[in-house]
């Protein structure tokens, strides 16, 4: 599979599946389910309704549960790759990092991780801003 550099401005992921065909057919799912409320009331038009907000409820934790996870596993990773990138006294700031700001740099260059994470915590960064400053892009292509 030939891909594209990762930057800023392509990192995030798409799922087609998920974003193209599940979520559009469940709101409209959803708009069915209420449109036949309002026309038609009865106890299976109401369950109808029910199940269609359970469903599309259903669809967004599915897909954010993982990412929760991923996540976690990043907050690690990265904490590890600080400890052997950074000296003192900021590797003794490394818990002082936000998992968002973690999360965020992951794409960082490890020799420009010791910079960055002094800028983040000096000027208390947000994910976006450490995206934003990461010069040398390390990409992660196995985020879901």
């Amino acid at each position: 599979m030939d891909q594209k550099p990762q930057t800023y401005a392509n990192h995030v992921r798409i799922q087609p599946a998920f974003h193209y065909f599940l979520v559009p057919v469940l709101i409209l799912n959803l708009i069915y389910s209420l449109v036949l409320l309002i026309r038609h009331p009865n106890p299976n038009a109401v369950w109808m309704l029910i199940m269609a907000v359970a469903l599309l409820i259903m669809a967004f934790l599915v897909r954010i549960n993982p990412l929760k996870v991923q996540d976690r596993l990043i907050r690690l990773e990265e904490r590890l790759r600080l400890s052997a990138l950074l000296s003192e006294p900021l590797r003794s700031r490394i818990p002082e990092l936000r998992e968002s700001q973690l999360v965020a740099l992951r794409f960082a260059s490890d020799e420009e991780v010791p910079a960055l994470v002094e800028e983040t915590l000096k000027n208390h960064l947000e994910a976006k801003e450490i995206k934003q400053r990461i010069k040398h892009w390390r990409p992660d292509h196995w985020r879901v």
